[in-house]
C-alpha cells in the first residue's frame, strides 16, 4: 500500500492524529443502488448530494487506493471557477445564455463548496481571497486586457473581473516586475487534503460505503468487477478523472497529463511584511506556461506548474510525480517572483496526472439504459468544478429536472484521443509550445502568435 503521506505536502500535513489507515477492502459480491468508481472529489461530491437527496438509496464507492489518493489529494488548492473550454465551444450547441449560464453556476459553486464545509464542520483552510492573473510583461498586460474585453462581450462585470493597476496589485501581493494584474473574486485558497478527507467521513457518517484498496478491472452496464469482488448497481459512475487511462477501454478516454508542485518550509512574518499577501489569493502570471501558487494557511508558498512529459501509452507511475528538472525551475521562478525569499528551503515536492480530454471540454452525463454516468476531463481545473458534477450527476440519476441538466457540459462527448504513438507525438510538442512562446515574448518584449495560434487550434479553442 502507498503511504498516504508520501504522496503530496497536502496529505503529510494533516494532523498528526488524521487516522490514513485504510479502509476495508471490496471482499465477496454485493448489490447496491448506485455504486461510484473513485473516491476523490467527483466520487464523494457525487455520493453526498445523492445521498442529501434520497437518503434511503445504497451507495458504495470503489477505490484503487485510498480516499484522496489521485488529483484532489494533490492539487494546487484554488477553488476557483475556471472553466477549460471557452465560451464559443459552450455556446456552438447551446446557445449563448446556456454558456453564460455555466460560468455564472460555476461562481456560486465556490460559494456552495463553502457553504458545504461550513456546514459539516470540514476545515480545509478556505480563505477566499480571489484570484490575480499577474502581469510582469507588456504581452502579458495585453493578454489580460484581452482577457478582460472578452468576458466583457460575454456579458460578465467589472464584478466579476477586472484589472487592478500596478499599485492596487501591490496592495494584494507585491511580487517582482509587476505591471499590473487581473483579478476575479471568484476563488478561494484550500487546503485540498483536508477537503477530500473531510467529505470522505461526511459521506461515511450518512451511511455511503467506502471500499479503498479496491481495483477494478471491468466496467460494465450495470455493474463494477473488481480484484476481489462484483458490485451490480442500477447506476455506475465513473469518478476516475486522470487514472481513467487505467480502466479497460478508456486508454483513450482522457490523457493523464502530470502537473507537479512544490511547497516551501513555513515563511518568517517579515517575508509578509514584506509582500502582503493578507487575504491568501491564489495567484499566477499570464506566461502561457501554466503556474499557480497560494499562502498556505501555515504560511508556505504551495507552487506548481506544468512542462512535464506525457508518457507513452498514457503511463501513470509514481515516478513521474517528481520531475528535478521542472520541480527545480520552479523554485527557481519562485525566487525571481519573490526576492525575499532568499534561500528559504523547498520541503516538499510533489506532482500527479490531470485528465485532458481531447477537445479540452470537460464533461458530465448519464446513460440511463446503461445505467451509466461519468464527469471528469477537467485539465485541472477540477476542484470546483467537481462539486458542480456531483450537484448535476445526482439530479441526472434521480430523474429530477433542474437548471443543472441543461447546461452545455451534459452530455458533452469528446472525441477519443489519437492512438500511440501519434499521441505521444501530439501531446509533447503541445506541451513544449508554451516555453517557447515564453521565451519569446520574454525575449522580445512582443506578443508571440504562431505557437499560440498552433496551441489554441490543437486544443480546439
Amino acid at each position: 500500500m502507498t503511504d498516504p503521506r508520501s504522496v503530496s505536502f497536502w496529505l503529510d500535513s494533516l494532523p498528526a492524529d488524521h487516522n490514513l489507515s485504510t479502509r476495508q477492502r471490496l471482499s465477496g459480491d454485493i448489490s447496491v443502488d448506485v455504486v461510484i468508481v473513485g473516491a476523490g472529489y467527483t466520487g464523494l461530491w457525487t455520493a453526498y448530494y445523492l445521498h442529501q437527496l434520497d437518503p434511503k438509496l445504497r451507495i458504495a464507492i470503489v477505490e484503487a487506493e485510498f480516499a484522496g489518493f489521485g488529483a484532489s489529494g494533490r492539487n494546487g488548492g484554488w477553488l476557483s471557477a475556471l472553466l477549460p473550454m471557452s465560451f464559443e465551444k459552450m455556446a456552438a450547441n447551446h446557445g449563448r445564455d446556456r454558456a453564460i449560464a455555466l460560468q455564472r453556476t460555476m461562481y456560486d459553486s465556490v460559494d456552495e463548496v463553502a457553504r458545504v464545509t461550513t456546514a459539516e464542520g470540514i476545515d480545509c483552510h478556505l480563505a477566499k481571497g480571489g484570484y490575480l492573473n499577474i502581469t510582469r510583461t507588456q504581452p502579458q498586460v495585453r493578454r489580460v486586457h484581452e482577457q478582460i474585453a472578452y468576458y466583457r462581450s460575454w456579458g460578465f462585470g467589472e464584478e466579476d473581473y477586472r484589472w487592478l493597476d500596478a499599485d492596487e496589485t501591490s496592495a494584494r501581493l507585491r511580487m517582482n516586475k509587476a505591471l499590473g494584474a487581473g483579478y476575479t473574486p471568484h476563488c478561494a485558497a484550500i487546503h485540498p487534503a483536508r477537503l477530500v478527507r473531510g467529505l470522505a467521513e461526511t459521506v461515511e457518517r450518512g451511511g455511503v460505503t467506502i471500499y479503498e484498496q479496491t481495483r477494478v478491472i471491468e466496467l460494465g452496464d450495470h455493474k463494477v468487477r473488481c480484484e476481489t469482488g462484483t458490485v451490480s448497481a442500477d447506476v455506475v459512475v465513473r469518478a476516475t478523472e486522470g487514472f481513467t487511462a487505467r480502466l479497460p477501454g478508456h486508454r483513450r478516454t482522457v490523457a493523464p497529463i502530470y502537473s507537479l508542485m512544490i511547497a516551501t518550509e513555513p515563511l518568517p512574518t517579515s517575508f509578509f511584511d514584506e509582500v502582503g499577501w493578507a487575504q491568501r489569493e491564489t495567484f499566477n502570471d499570464d506566461r502561457r506556461l501554466i503556474i499557480y501558487g497560494q499562502r498556505t494557511a501555515d504560511n508556505r508558498i504551495a507552487f506548481g506548474g506544468r512542462g512535464a512529459p506525457y508518457h507513452f501509452a498514457s503511463a501513470i507511475k509514481p515516478e513521474f510525480d517528481r520531475h528535478a528538472v521542472v520541480q527545480d525551475s520552479l523554485r527557481t521562478l519562485l525566487g525571481e517572483m519573490f526576492p525575499a525569499l532568499g534561500d528559504a528551503k523547498v520541503t516538499h515536492r510533489w506532482g500527479g496526472p490531470i485528465g485532458a480530454p481531447r477537445d479540452w471540454f470537460c464533461s458530465v452525463g448519464f446513460d440511463p439504459a446503461a445505467g451509466q454516468a461519468w464527469a471528469g476531463g477537467y485539465v485541472g481545473d477540477g476542484v470546483t468544478t467537481t462539486n458542480l458534477a456531483g450537484r448535476t450527476l445526482a439530479d441526472l440519476i434521480l430523474r429530477r429536472e433542474t437548471d443543472l441538466v441543461s447546461l452545455p457540459w451534459v452530455n458533452h462527448h469528446s472525441r477519443k484521443w489519437e492512438p500511440e504513438p501519434f499521441r505521444w507525438l501530439g501531446i509533447n510538442a503541445m506541451l513544449r509550445l508554451p516555453v517557447g512562446a515564453d521565451r519569446y515574448e520574454e525575449r522580445t518584449g512582443t506578443t508571440e502568435k504562431w505557437r499560440s495560434k498552433i496551441l489554441e487550434r490543437f486544443i480546439g479553442h
